[in-house]
């Protein structure tokens, strides 16, 4: 048991403690990023020499980051443990973005040597590598506020982000904007799913398809959500998969109470087509005798789920739209040959695609902008205008097309 004294009577300083069970000194301390830590020591002296040092190893970091020569990995963890009330599953999503695309080159930059031209090259390096515009988007809100902090810290005078993303959108915005699928080529995905092989997918598709819910709150979705009277579906809140433990690669679920925004909590009409699909499920569950047998954060019953009774997670359904979109490619290729037409082609999209599929649907048949935010959920009404703003851009085209074919004028 730990006392205020050692054994032979010495008084122990603040955050000292001698462990009379196995004959140890131990110091706790928390370090300049906010973590909780220990060091050990058979002898009371040797533990305080380690004492001091640890002292001024703090004192001379943070001098060194006052001076601007830290480097940027130092000041993203110092920015991190200022932030207390991120979610498990949202700090664990930016220190493995971080770790993974800055820490290992680009973070060991000193902070005060990196230019707004450094970032914009680093950003095209990473496009240049293969990654997306959504990926350098998500590296770019974790430099930003760390840069920010030194701001605010007067460590430096600029923030060398600053108008680096918007450089990189706009050189590339041709080639990486995301299109929802069109109206064709939604249709033969999903008459595609009524074959033997895909046929128990197709509810599932089909609810996203028909009602833009994210990946998370399908995962999420239980059958105690479900109004049939009423034909409604209640979001409430969402599942997330993530690694769980900095330390090793384990993965989980957690119930995150309430949607990703206060916005996501909303109720959402069922179209004919996501009622049938949900019947779909049920039946399928009956008639082939699985169900959900998870448990998550208290919650069960969950609607969809695999043969197992496991919930799926976003880069499981991701690897299946894969695989069936390529599949139908090659089917529809020979098809098309055979009956002397071009082929019908789906290109490769995700979950996400999903969402903005039934989004722009939506915008096509809906003209009040605050219903369409409603439904989808968003937060900041500037995504569902930009959506819109994209739609009504081509509904113009089509209307000219029509009206020039018409010969009205």
């Amino acid at each position: 048991m730990a006392t205020r004294r050692d054994k032979l009577g010495r008084v122990l300083r603040k955050g000292e403690c001698y462990k009379r069970s196995n004959n140890l000194y131990v110091y706790a301390y928390t370090d300049s990023l906010g973590k909780r830590r220990y060091i050990y020591s058979k002898d009371l002296m040797s533990l305080r020499d380690k004492e001091d040092q640890i002292q001024k190893d703090k004192l001379d970091r943070l001098g060194v980051y006052c001076i601007g020569k830290a480097d940027i990995n130092y000041v993203f963890d110092r920015y991190l443990s200022t932030k207390n009330n991120l979610r498990g599953p949202t700090r664990a999503n930016y220190i493995y973005n971080y770790d993974r695309y800055v820490r290992p080159d680009f973070g060991k930059k000193h902070i005060s040597d990196v230019r707004y031209s450094d970032i914009v090259l680093y950003y095209n390096s990473l496009m240049n590598q293969g990654l997306g515009i959504s990926t350098v988007d998500n590296v770019h809100s974790l430099l930003h506020p760390a840069f920010e902090m030194a701001v605010r810290d007067n460590v430096i005078r600029n923030n060398p982000t600053n108008g680096a993303l918007a450089e990189i959108k706009k050189s590339r915005n041709n080639s990486e904007k995301r299109h929802a699928l069109t109206y064709e080529e939604e249709r033969a995905f999903l008459d595609y799913l009524d074959d033997d092989k895909n046929r128990r997918w197709k509810p599932l598709f089909t609810f996203m398809l028909g009602t833009g819910v994210r990946v998370s709150e399908v995962m999420g979705l239980r059958w105690c959500d479900l109004d049939f009277d009423q034909r409604e579906i209640s979001i409430n809140h969402r599942i997330v998969y993530y690694q769980k433990n900095e330390k090793d690669h384990k993965c989980g679920y957690d119930v995150l109470d309430g949607a990703k925004t206060e916005a996501g909590i909303r109720m959402i009409p069922m179209l004919d087509l996501v009622y049938e699909a949900l019947l779909e499920e049920k039946n399928n569950q009956k008639k082939y005798g699985y169900h959900s047998i998870v448990e998550v954060g208290g919650m069960k019953g969950f609607v969809f789920c695999n043969r197992n009774g496991g919930i799926h997670n976003g880069s499981t359904l991701n690897r299946k739209i894969k695989n069936i979109v390529d599949d139908y490619n090659a089917e529809e290729e020979i098809k098309a040959k055979r009956e002397h037409r071009e082929p019908i082609l789906l290109p490769r999209f995700s979950c996400h695609i999903m969402r903005h599929t039934f989004c722009t649907r939506l915008c096509e048949n809906e003209t009040n902008i605050k219903v369409i935010q409603s439904v989808m959920g968003h937060k900041d009404i500037q995504t569902t205008l930009d959506i819109y703003a994209e739609v009504s851009e081509k509904k113009k085209i089509d209307v000219f097309k029509s009206l020039n074919q018409s010969n009205v004028l």
